[in-house]
């Protein structure tokens, strides 16, 4: 399959492994045109025989995806009728957890919002010691969560660590989000991707139908799974109507948020916003 058509990712396949480098400048902030080309690369990848492995990572050694664009969050209609079925960007980031090939997401710098909802949609993630830094900002913002996060943390770290992180909003250090299980591992630099290409390669070696069958058993773990990722849609509709999440992420806007300055300090920024 082509793949030269992306202009904010660039994908590369040898050896039935997609490198898939995201590279939407300055900060890699979800917005529609990246949304756009990850949705649509979801459908190909997933559809591609010659894929049986996908390795997403940031052309940014900053920031892998800070967030989805809270300007966009601004302009979502309020007071629209509860979903019905799961929103576009939930779908695409089930569409990376459920694809029939591993998914992997190699995070080297700042993660958060709809960023680690995607990551925590792949299979496994594996991270920069002493650089990559987690955060899910959303409730600082008036809202929540809303394209998986609440979901995929709580099955990944337990409750009590999932309230800590999505309540709290502040940055989890890689080291510590290894612990918890929001990450496989933690590597250093001259680790990681040797690491990563390795299991990449090795995954990619063996018998596809295989792969395909071992990846949906496990799948079938997650009971109820989408019932849950509705519910939480039906929150975070709910929310934008607020006025305090409006002020909110006005506010955060005004004081740096998706900047590149704003967005290193990001724990500290959301403690500001109370």
């Amino acid at each position: 399959m082509d793949y030269s058509g992306y202009q904010l990712a660039r994908v590369q396949v040898v050896d039935a492994v997609a490198s898939v480098v995201i590279n939407n400048p300055p900060i890699n902030i979800f917005d529609l045109p990246l949304y756009g080309e990850m949705a649509k690369l979801a459908g190909e990848l997933a559809s591609d025989n010659d894929v049986r492995v996908v390795v997403l990572s940031s052309a940014n050694p900053d920031f892998f995806i800070p967030h989805f664009d809270v300007g966009l969050i601004l302009q979502i209609p309020q007071n629209s009728p509860a979903p019905s079925e799961l929103n576009t960007f939930t779908k695409m980031c089930e569409s990376f957890r459920e694809m029939p090939k591993a998914t992997i997401a190699v995070i080297e710098g700042r993660i958060g919002g709809g960023g680690s909802e995607l990551a925590l949609s792949c299979d496994m993630r594996f991270a920069l010691r002493g650089k990559a830094v987690f955060n899910q900002p959303e409730v600082a913002l008036g809202i929540i969560p809303g394209g998986s996060g609440t979901v995929r943390l709580s099955r990944l770290v337990g409750r009590s660590r999932a309230l800590e992180v999505v309540l709290g909003c502040d940055d989890i250090d890689a080291d510590t989000a290894e612990k918890w299980g929001w990450v496989n591992r933690t590597l250093d630099e001259g680790e990681l991707w040797p690491f990563v290409q390795r299991m990449a390669q090795r995954i990619a070696s063996f018998p596809p139908a295989a792969v395909r069958e071992a990846k949906a058993a496990i799948l079938r773990s997650d009971h109820n799974i989408h019932d849950e990722l509705l519910q939480e849609a039906i929150g975070f509709n709910k929310l934008l109507a607020d006025p305090q999440a409006q002020q909110a992420m006005r506010h955060f806007m005004a004081r740096g948020g998706q900047t590149s300055e704003g967005e290193k300090r990001l724990g500290e920024l959301a403690g500001e916003l109370g």
